[in-house]
C-alpha cells in the first residue's frame, strides 16, 4: 500500500478525533527544541517495523520538518510491511505551524540536520577550492567528490553526510550544544 501524504488540517482533524498516532522522526535535539505535542520521537536511522509504536486501530502519521526525512521513513516501513497503511505529513512541521497550530518550543535552538549538511558542504567546497587554487589543484578532486556525493543523495534520496551528522554530539538529546 503506497504511503499518502496528508495535510495540517487533515492530521489536525485526526489528532483532536484520537485516529492517529503522530511519529516524529527528527533528530533528539530537533525534536527536544520544538515539537508537535503527543509526537513520538523516533529518528530516521532507527525507524524499522519493530521501532514503531503499537497504533492499534489508528493511522500512523510521520512527519520531519519538511517532508523529505518523513519520506524516507515511509519508503523504510513500507519496504519491511508493504500492506502497511502509512502517512506522511505534508511540509512537516513547518507546514502545521504555518497553519497556526500549536507547536511546543523549549526556547532552544538546533540548526535543523539539512541546513547542517548545506554548512558542511559549503564550507568544505569553499575550503577545497581555495585550497586548490593556493596549495595544490589536487584538492579541486574534493569539489568533485562533494559534488558525485550530492548528485548521489539528489538521484536516490539517501544522504549519507546526514546519516553521519544525525549521530554527532550537538544533535543528541542531551545536547549542551543546543541554545
Amino acid at each position: 500500500m503506497p504511503r499518502s501524504m496528508i495535510s495540517a488540517s487533515t492530521l489536525k482533524q485526526w489528532l483532536d478525533n484520537g485516529e492517529a498516532v503522530l511519529l516524529d522522526v527528527r533528530e533528539p535535539a530537533e525534536y527536544a527544541a520544538e515539537h508537535i505535542a503527543g509526537a513520538t520521537p523516533l529518528p530516521l536511522g532507527q525507524v524499522t517495523h519493530h521501532a514503531l509504536p503499537d497504533v492499534g486501530d489508528k493511522k500512523l502519521v510521520i512527519h520531519c520538518r519538511k517532508g523529505g526525512r518523513g519520506n524516507s521513513a515511509c519508503d523504510v516501513i513500507l519496504a519491511q510491511q508493504p500492506e502497511r497503511e502509512v502517512y506522511n505529513l505534508e511540509g512537516g512541521i513547518e507546514a502545521w505551524a504555518t497553519a497556526g497550530y500549536a507547536v511546543e518550543r523549549s526556547g532552544s535552538f538546533c540548526l535543523p540536520l539539512d541546513r547542517q549538511v548545506q554548512l558542511m558542504i559549503g564550507l568544505s567546497l569553499l575550503i577545497a577550492s581555495v585550497a586548490g587554487y593556493y596549495i595544490t589543484p589536487v584538492f579541486f578532486l574534493l569539489t568533485g567528490f562533494l559534488g558525485a556525493g550530492l548528485t548521489f543523495a539528489g538521484l536516490t534520496g539517501f544522504c549519507g553526510l546526514a546519516r553521519l551528522m544525525a549521530h554527532m554530539p550537538w544533535n543528541q538529546k542531551n545536547s549542551s550544544t543546543c541554545r
